[in-house]
Parts: structure tokens; C-alpha cells; sequence
């Protein structure tokens, strides 16, 4: 979790543009598989229960906005932070996918355990969430027990499990490189990071 620590503190500096050859294999990623995906991805895999994950959230949004247009960027919610929780907030991110409340809900997950320090209590506190972001009470208990949501949350336990993914936030490129965070001075410099390995192979 410290890795983002250094990167927090380049978030409002000025781009420092850095050229693509100065990125080297083992300083700024390392490589986590033998095969890419087909298409370009950039893969998060985060928790609402993670501090660093919170503060990380601009940066997320920085890389939505700064890679190119043809590469897919993604979130994957955990499980193992929360206790019993977590679980059952992978299957909050994954019903709030389904209905397309996906930004809302998670800002006001994080909102709610980072900022207004509450905790979030059982079901009845995920579809109280659903409801603030403008879903109805039957909506959101139906999406969170539907079938493409619990095979959405399967996925993402498996996502987590193939990848090894022991900390959040991590970046992971075309299922085959793992960002290293650190090695960035501000928020250009990640961009242009993540969009350079989205051209690898």
C-alpha cells in the first residue's frame, strides 16, 4: 500500500513528459504473465475498504481521460479487505455495473467509509446506497441477487485469485504487466506509463 505514497505527492505538478524508451522492465512494471490480452486493458484491482485505493481514485480518472481511446478500462473489486464485507461489496460494485450506477455507487461507498467514517451495515446498507444513487429499493435488491451479478463477482474473485493479487491498489496492463506506481514522480508520468504498456505485447 505505501507504493502509491511517493505518487501522491506529484498529483498537482506540472506533466513531465518522459519518453517511452526510459521505461524499462523490473523499475516501472514488471511482467506477471507470458500472454497479453487481444485488446488493450488497463486492470484495477481495488477495495472500498482500502485507504490508499480512496486516494487513489483521481489518478484512476487521470488514466480513463489520458489513454488512448481504444483501450478498455477496468475495475475489480476484492475480497479480502472487509472481512465479510468485502464480498459483499464486490457484489455491490458488480449490481451497480449492471445498472449502470457504477461511478455513483462507488463514490459513495468510498464517501461514506472514508469521508463521513460510517460503517456500512449488511445488505440493508449496500440498497441504502443504491437508493441515494437514484435506484429504487426492488431495483437493487433484485440487480444484487441476480445471476450476471453473482457470476460478475465470481469473476472477480477469480481475477483476483489468477492475477495473485495480495495489495490494492494495483495496476495490472493487458493481463500481462503489473505497474509499479513508485516509480513515477506525478500524474503524466503514470499516464504515459500505462499507456505505453497498453502498445505491448
Amino acid at each position: 500500500m505505501k507504493k502509491v505514497f511517493a505518487l501522491f505527492i506529484g498529483l498537482f505538478l506540472l506533466p513531465l513528459s518522459i519518453q517511452a524508451a526510459d521505461f524499462k522492465e523490473g523499475t516501472h512494471y514488471k511482467v506477471i504473465s507470458q500472454t497479453a490480452t487481444e485488446k488493450p486493458e488497463v486492470l484495477e484491482f481495488f477495495s472500498f475498504f482500502c485507504p490508499h485505493c480512496f486516494k487513489f481514485e483521481p489518478y484512476m480518472q487521470a488514466i480513463e481521460k489520458g489513454v488512448p481511446s481504444d483501450v478498455t478500462v477496468k475495475k475489480n473489486h476484492v475480497n479480502f479487505l472487509g472481512q465479510h464485507m468485502g464480498a459483499k461489496l464486490t457484489q455491490a460494485y458488480a449490481a451497480a455495473d449492471l445498472l449502470d450506477v457504477k461511478k455513483e455507487v462507488a463514490s459513495l461507498i468510498f464517501d461514506q467509509i472514508h469521508t463521513q467514517r460510517k460503517a456500512i451495515n449488511g445488505d440493508a446498507g449496500i440498497v441504502a446506497i443504491f437508493v441515494k444513487a437514484g435506484v429504487s429499493e426492488s431495483d437493487a435488491k433484485a440487480a444484487l441477487a441476480s445471476f450476471p451479478v453473482n457470476g460478475m463477482a465470481s469473476q472477480m474473485k477469480r481475477n483476483t485469485e489468477e492475477y495473485k493479487v495480495r495489495g490494492v491498489p494495483t495496476l495490472i496492463v493487458n493481463g500481462k504487466y503489473q505497474v509499479n506506481t513508485s516509480s513515477v514522480s506525478n500524474t503524466q508520468e503514470l499516464i504515459d506509463l500505462v499507456s505505453y504498456l497498453t502498445t505491448q505485447k
